[in-house]
């Protein structure tokens, strides 16, 4: 995903291994951000990534790579492997290997010309799979997907199995310990615990590998950690069992050397490390089960697209993935199937379903010269349509690439998080060792095992993977629910600004109203019918708007229209044609007066339409008055139930338009919209805006994410609203992809709902460790109990956040 942010920077993205709590993200964060070249930095602990905009002239992404792996950490790299068509000599090879070699993203790919196969190491988050087949056709050849490159799933998953696999190890070897450990309780005398259970050789057996086969990368990060001069959790892991372990191992030996009794060993601890290590592997198992849930969005959008289409190449159909379609390829969508990709429409009638795009579930009649949507599903009829946009440039691969930067991204109130979780584990270690010297001295003097017990339940109750969870999950399963209803917020801050709006500002044209012009009103003397037909039939050549509206109207009306024997346009006055040798005027009061038409019993009649917000025109035949049509910009089905919603949100609701203050006036009052500013040119949408701000308010602008830029931009939230491909995401920090007002109180809503969840989740990550520490340091918690609370308050602030994945709204 590297795309320009400014003339001479780039952003890209590094899915990153090793991170254990939100103190890596931080120090990853910083390390990138020191780099000259770098101009932002921000890592994503619930998503492991990084997103970093930099300038290639200073850095390029090796060496962003390197300082990753300097700071104990690594970037995923993806194998692609491609069994490869048409080479002929080892020249071919060299020139398909330079070639794949050139693309971004690609750090290294080889080509075996004997076994003709490549190898292609690559970074996923910059190049595709289809991306490099691309290439190679280009360059004259064919690769091909090897099959187990195809089934060989994710680094997320490959990592879940692995997590699955040293947990089932670990409790194996742990619960003897446990079991030794219940037989130490007088209240469990009754339980038979077996003598071997008891011997401290058994045990130190036991535990050992848990402690350094298991728990080695607790000991690897902590390292890593500390040797860059910072801590993490794997600090206080590393440090809180590492104590309960050599000190059982010295009471092993002292024991041992005293001639100790087989079958009654001292009290000991290798059950506190083992069980604790046991408890961590558990509760990160099960973060990374649940945090895999967060990014359902992502793979439900991915899971819209057609797998296939049907393109004819050389006059043969054949069928295709979807990733091998070029731009001007022609593609046959068959009754039924999914549209491959956005396209136009050569040949054909039918109905397409386009909800999953505008949430509209009426299908929209399609034939030639219309745009078609890529994942929209053809209903009825044969579609002969041309690609335009192929892969990255689609409808719905745009859509997927800002509710990816939008999960990816950082929330302001997530910095808070940071900052306290850069400074959290070095005073967690101080604590711990108070409490140690604390209960050693004065609680329980000379009493090594009380006082370095409860030392180790401060460090294992203390670790701060609730805190970093806390925001990130809440913006991931949000910025996804609201995806999945048309709304798609740029970046977390947006999703985070936007709950904070009090003023909203709506563009009349194409937000407010449908933007398209309908016949609203039709007053005949006589026939309606015959009146319809010779004004139908008059305006049938006219290129006006309005006339359009009209010829549209009559004709919805089953009404055949004839043609015209003349058409003449007069500008400013209306429209003079002949029609079955008749004379037919349509225009204006001015119109009627220069040909002499007395229409004055109709004045009264068309100035009550017009303080309607209506066009009306006066029609005469044969220069004797006939009637009126009028047609209006009507408003959408749900703009006054949207406005009504916005107001019972307390949100104060404005309407901008360019319109003359009568007609905007007219269409304020059938939505319920109070204030109105009318005659405003596009320039001075944004100095409104601005006048708003001076005035303390957060204000939001919605348009149509083009001719209202400026405002856009100026808003403290700027929202497009509209659909299909056109829709303006670049100038704004929402698009509504539904073009519908109720997006805007839903977009509200779940702005709300999120930032609620995250106060929720800091509020829980941040009390539980308040009041764990002095339970822990008093001594009221035994090491294992702790361990198992910290894995469950990672957890439970997963699954807090996951919540906003049920939330219901578009009411």
């Amino acid at each position: 995903m590297e795309s320009i942010e400014a003339k001479d920077t780039k952003q890209t993205t590094l899915q990153i291994t090793g991170m254990t709590c939100a103190a890596c993200a931080n120090r990853i964060e910083k390390g990138l951000s020191k780099l000259e070249g770098v101009s932002s930095a921000n890592v994503n602990f619930a998503m492991e990534k990084a997103s970093v905009t930099y300038d290639p002239s200073i850095i390029d992404i090796p060496q962003l790579e390197q300082t990753i792996q300097q700071l104990g950490y690594d970037t995923v790299k993806e194998v692609a492997q491609f069994q490869l068509e048409g080479m002929t000599c080892a020249a071919c090879a060299n020139r398909i290997e330079k070639g794949l070699n050139k693309l971004p993203g690609v750090t290294n790919a080889t080509v075996n010309f004997a076994m003709e196969t490549a190898r292609v190491e690559y970074r996923p988050g910059e190049v595709s799979v289809a991306e490099m087949q691309n290439k190679v056709k280009q360059l004259g050849y064919k690769a091909i997907v090897k099959q187990e490159e195809a089934d060989a799933g994710d680094h997320r998953q490959k990592e879940i199995q692995r997590q699955k696999r040293k947990l089932i190890v670990s409790a194996i070897l742990s619960l003897p310990l446990l079991w030794s450990m219940v037989g130490h309780f007088a209240f469990t005398s009754w339980i038979y615990v077996p003598d071997l259970f008891m011997n401290p050789w058994f045990q130190l057996v036991l535990a050992t590998p848990v402690q350094f086969i298991i728990g080695r990368h607790f000991y690897i990060g902590a390292y890593k950690a500390l040797r860059n001069g910072s801590a993490n959790m794997d600090v206080l892991i590393a440090l809180g069992t590492s104590a309960a372990y050599f000190y059982s191992v010295y009471l092993t030996l002292n024991w041992y050397f005293a001639g100790g009794d087989v079958h009654h060993g001292p009290a000991l601890y290798y059950e506190t490390s083992a069980i604790l290590i046991t408890l961590v592997i558990m509760g990160k198992l099960f973060e990374s089960l649940a945090k895999g849930r967060t990014s359902e969005a992502i793979k439900s959008l991915i899971g819209l697209q057609a797998k296939t289409a049907l393109v004819v190449r050389d006059g043969q159909e054949i069928t295709v993935p979807v990733e091998e379609v070029l731009k001007g390829d022609i593609v046959l969508v068959r009754p039924g199937d999914k549209v491959p990709v956005d396209g136009v429409v050569l040949e054909g009638v039918s109905s397409v379903d386009e909800s999953m795009l505008t949430g509209e579930s009426i299908p929209v009649e399609k034939k030639a010269g219309d745009t078609v949507i890529g994942a929209t599903i053809n209903k009825n009829g044969m579609l002969r349509i041309q690609a335009t946009k192929v892969g990255k440039e689609t409808a719905l691969a745009q859509i997927i690439k800002v509710v990816e930067e939008a999960q990816g991204s950082k929330a302001p109130i997530q910095r808070v998080a940071d900052r306290i979780s850069g400074i959290f584990v070095p005073i967690v270690v101080a604590i711990a060792v108070v409490t140690f010297f604390v209960w050693y001295f004065l609680a329980a003097p000379g009493n090594v095992s009380e006082a370095l017990e409860n030392a180790i339940a401060v460090l294992v109750i203390a670790c701060p993977c609730a805190l970093g969870l806390a925001t990130p999950t809440s913006i991931m399963a949000g910025s996804g629910r609201a995806a999945e209803y048309g709304i798609l917020f740029k970046g977390g801050e947006h999703l985070e600004q936007t709950h904070q709006i009090d003023t909203i500002i709506l563009d009349k044209t194409g937000t407010v109203t449908k933007g398209k012009p309908e016949l609203t009103d039709v007053l005949a003397e006589d026939d309606e019918t015959e009146f319809l037909k010779l004004v139908g039939a008059a305006e049938k050549n006219s290129e006006h708007p309005l006339a359009e509206a009209i010829v549209s109207g009559i004709r919805d009306k089953q009404i055949e229209l004839p043609e015209p024997q003349s058409f003449e346009a007069i500008p400013g006055y209306g429209i003079k044609a002949e029609v079955n040798g008749k004379e037919i005027l349509i225009g204006t009061r001015r119109l009627m007066n220069q040909y002499h038409v007395d229409a004055e019993q109709a004045y009264e009649t068309m100035a009550r339409l017009e303080e309607s917000g209506k066009t009306a025109m006066l029609v005469a035949v044969d220069r004797r008055y006939a009637g009126m049509v009028a047609v209006a910009d009507t408003i959408k089905d749900t703009s006054k139930a949207a406005v009504s919603r916005l107001k019972d949100m307390g949100i104060q609701v404005i309407m901008i338009t360019g319109d003359n203050e009568r007609t905007a006036k007219a269409i304020a009052a059938q939505v319920g919209i109070d204030h109105v500013r009318a005659e405003v040119l596009p320039e001075g949408k944004a100095e409104e805006v601005k006048k708003l701000q001076a005035e303390g308010r957060k204000v939001a602008m919605v348009g149509d994410g083009i001719n209202d830029a400026p405002a856009l931009a100026t808003a403290d939230i700027g929202m497009a609203i509209g659909t299909g491909t056109d829709v303006a995401m670049e100038a704004a920090d929402v698009t509504l992809m539904r073009g519908d007002l109720s997006s805007i109180p839903d977009a509200i809503l779940m702005s709300r709902k999120t930032m609620s969840n995250i106060k929720q989740n800091l509020f829980w990550a941040l009390g539980y460790n308040t009041l764990g520490i002095p339970i822990a340091a008093v001594g009221l918690l035994a090491p294992w109990v702790a361990g198992a609370a910290m894995a469950l308050s990672s957890v439970s602030v997963v699954l807090n956040a996951l919540r906003l994945q049920r939330v219901k709204i578009h009411q």
